[in-house]
């Protein structure tokens, strides 16, 4: 790994000794490395997946008898309130504003949570998007990778058909690899913290056993506690309110894909409960990505009266993933199903052995306005990555507490909506230890023998405060404000000693309107201030050990400083003659961004590489339709389309000037045109198109541009919960990169650097429910 701390004055000589493999030096403000680290290194057409909506208003229509058809009819009444996250959120807009424009039901949407949610979501004045789960069932539901398909401004990605989510919105986290935890969102369960000081860990996420998912893009996360750059992500359990008594769910298909799933949920007077269990194989497309992995998803809920309730959540998970780490452009064309050389002997893997999440959450509803909530969580996540010279095992235990109070106050004559809120989570123990792996590395010396032993500590703490007025008719001006304190530190006590210790407090407003012009559409605009401290594990970027049995270890800690970031958003969202859309234009100023690189020492060793980069800018479009093209007897035809524009850059650097920042492709295209008709029988093809993705910080080296094609069809037995489904995946079998690691500069070779996706598969499942 390579170091970051050097003086800027030493760019010049560094510049001039890079390696023909990494070819560019570093940025001026960070990832700065060594001459001796140096010389070392030598996007047209929308499945039923995810039915997505960016939060638009859209007139009180009934929905279709097509649409109809492809909801799950429960025998349960509905969850109460505070049960579901709306009890987190007043409806405030569903109820006080019967007589104003603002009343709306959402079209495209399938069950009254999801709608619930939407409206909730719609007051909200930036980017939003609810997630409908049951209609992403409809298809394959391999990895949560799936359940974001058709979001704008949402790039997700399965590297490998693994549970290792590549996912950025709005540049948040585009430097990650195939690490076992994720950047830059904020994610949480039924609004109680998953993202820890060490980031989010992905084992947890399988995406069934979930309602619904909410995305909240960018400043628009505040109100969950996220100040951090790409917003917010928040998954919604099924209850025993809103699911079958009895369900069986099993998946199969190319690359030795199996997935089963058994769950049960039911309402017992007072009680209700939720349980899914999950399990599933795949022995990989390409080489070395064999996976396993089983969970448990469960809850209890008990309301005590009308206005306190409780429920316990309880998820479990335990996986084995193959990495083939990365490929060069020529070997993704020639031969995607190839591991990286010499790692593909080596068995290279992460093992998370059990992962356990422990919470419990209390709703009350003080009075007909206000609303309190409070939960805590409890997650031990245990990891073990097999991937170079040594094996690196994580021991760690987090805490996590949240405490949320709305209420709803008419404030001269004026309505108002007030959210305050803490959002805590901790570090209670955290070890990483380096061991030999290899004996070809270290010779005599035993295997599983101590290399180095570091220790992590840190905590993210926000105080958030928020103000939704509506200052005359529908005109609803938004002023908010939030004090964050992330304090970090972390030592190393083998083979030598070393420490650091950083404290770090900011404030971030934020301020935003929005105007409901009618019925069908409203416009917005927010500006808010993000700020983002580096994971706790990503300090150790320091200097690398030169002797002993640890050389080529990080020995040191790195200063990073919290990314921040300045940003404005304009948008609009609404339904016109059965169409419905979303546009969204953001702009962020971001100071001391946080970037990584990888090198072969860095790679070799599993190390990080992180820094702060100087000034860098990120802007880009998001937009989303959804059409009902044509409609007859109950049968309708519609179409779904995302597009993603992202434009991030570094300004005047006095190494990379103007270029642009790699690791993600400019443009984005998701679309899907459906079938649905009335008997059950529905159909869908669609296209994913993405431009090349730069590679390299020089700019020289970039994945190649791909278009895949799809189809999907299945059958729904009416008013039953019966369904089958068949899947053929990459019909054209296009040799493509998913993405990429960044690296310096190309030179005259060509760096092993891209992320392979799957080659032409057939899939099908069938779904069995009853009560």
């Amino acid at each position: 790994m390579d170091h970051l701390a050097a003086p800027r004055s030493t760019l010049t000589v560094r510049a001039s000794r890079v390696c023909s493999f990494f070819m560019m030096p570093p940025f001026r403000t960070g990832l700065l490395l060594t001459t001796s680290a140096l010389v070392t290194a030598s996007a047209a057409l929308a499945s039923t997946p995810p039915v997505t909506h960016n939060a638009a208003p859209s007139t009180a229509r009934t929905i279709s008898a097509a649409h109809k058809k492809a909801v799950h009819v429960h025998t349960h009444s509905h969850a109460p309130e505070a049960d579901n996250m709306e009890g987190m959120h007043h409806e405030h807009s569903a109820t006080h504003t019967s007589h104003t424009a603002e009343q709306i039901l959402v079209t495209h949407h399938h069950t009254p949570a999801v709608m619930q949610a939407e409206r909730r979501l719609s007051r909200i004045p930036g980017g939003t998007s609810v997630i409908d789960a049951s209609v992403m069932l409809r298809g394959r539901s391999a990895t949560n990778a799936d359940s974001f398909k058709y979001q704008a401004g949402v790039f997700a990605q399965a590297p490998c058909g693994s549970d290792d989510l590549r996912i950025s919105i709005r540049g948040s986290g585009i430097q990650t690899g195939l690490n076992a935890t994720r950047s830059g969102i904020l994610f949480l369960f039924d609004g109680l913290p998953l993202t820890t000081p060490i980031g989010t860990v992905n084992e947890l996420q399988e995406p069934l056993g979930i309602k619904y998912t909410e995305v909240l893009r960018g400043g628009n996360g505040f109100d969950y506690g996220s100040l951090m750059l790409g917003g917010a992500i928040n998954y919604v359990t099924n209850t025993g309110y809103d699911a079958q008594t009895y369900q069986a769910r099993v998946e199969a298909g190319s690359f030795g894909y199996v997935k089963e799933q058994l769950s049960s949920g039911k309402v017992i007077g007072k009680h209700d409960y939720y349980i899914s269990v999950t399990n599933s194989y795949r022995s990989g497309y390409q080489e070395s990505t064999k996976s396993t992995n089983f969970g448990v998803n469960f809850n209890y809920g008990y309301k005590f009266n009308d206005r306190v309730e409780n429920r316990f959540f309880f998820r479990y998970r335990q996986t084995s993933e193959g990495n083939p780490y990365y490929l060069t452009r020529a070997q993704v064309a020639q031969n995607p199903k190839q591991a990286q050389e010499p790692y593909r002997y080596w068995g290279t893997k992460t093992i998370e052995p059990g992962t356990k999440y422990a919470a419990d959450r209390v709703s009350i509803r003080i009075d007909d306005n206000s609303k309190l909530m409070l939960g805590f969580v409890y997650m031990n996540a245990p990891m073990d990555h097999e991937l170079g010279n040594t094996a690196s095992l994580y021991d760690i235990d987090y805490a996590s507490g949240v405490l949320s109070y709305q209420r709803h106050d008419t404030l001269f004559g004026l309505k108002s909506d007030t959210d305050v809120g803490v959002y805590t989570t901790h570090d209670l123990h955290a070890t990483i230890d380096n061991r030999v792996r290899r004996a070809d590395a270290y010779p005599g010396v035993a295997i599983g023998t101590l290399v180095t032993r570091s220790h992590l500590g840190g905590s993210d703490n926000v105080f958030h405060v928020s103000n939704n007025t509506e200052v005359f008719h529908n005109f609803w001006l938004t002023v908010a404000g939030a004090l964050d304190y992330s304090p970090r530190s972390g030592s190393q006590t083998y083979p030598e000693k070393s420490r650091f210790s950083q404290d770090a407090l900011y404030f971030s407003p934020r301020a935003g309107f929005r105007y409901v012009i009618n019925p069908h559409i409203q416009v917005y605009g927010n500006v808010s201030r993000s700020v983002q401290p580096a994971q706790d594990w990503q300090y150790l970027s320091g200097n690398l050990y030169t002797s002993g049995i640890a050389t080529g270890l990080t020995k040191d800690w790195s200063m990073l400083k919290p990314q921040t970031a300045t940003s404005f958003e304009v948008g609009t969202s609404g339904e016109y003659a059965g169409t419905q859309w979303s546009l969204s234009y953001y702009h962020s100023a971001v100071r001391n961004e946080l970037l990584s690189v990888m090198t072969p020492t860095s790679q070799l060793y599993n190390n990080a590489t992180y820094g702060n980069a100087s000034p860098t800018t990120h802007q880009g479009v998001e937009f989303a339709l959804h059409s009902n093209l044509y409609q007859w007897a109950g049968n309708v035809i519609s179409l779904r389309q995302a597009y993603t524009y992202q434009d991030f850059r570094f300004n005047h650097d006095p190494v990379w000037g103007h270029n642009h920042i790699p690791g993600i492709p400019q443009h984005y295209y998701q679309g899907e045109l459906h079938l649905d008709l009335k008997n059950g029988f529905y159909a869908a093809v669609d296209a994913e198109v993405a431009s090349s993705v730069l590679a390299s910080y020089d700019n020289r080296y970039r994945a190649a541009p791909y278009h895949i094609y799809n189809f999907n069809m299945g059958y729904q037995w009416p008013q039953k919960h019966r369904q089958v489904y068949l899947s053929f995946h990459n019909l054209a079998n296009k040799h493509y990169a998913t993405g990429v690691v960044p690296v310096y500069g190309s030179g005259t070779t060509q760096p092993s650097a891209l992320l392979v996706g799957d080659g032409f598969g057939i899939f099908a499942g069938i779904s069995v429910g009853f009560d």
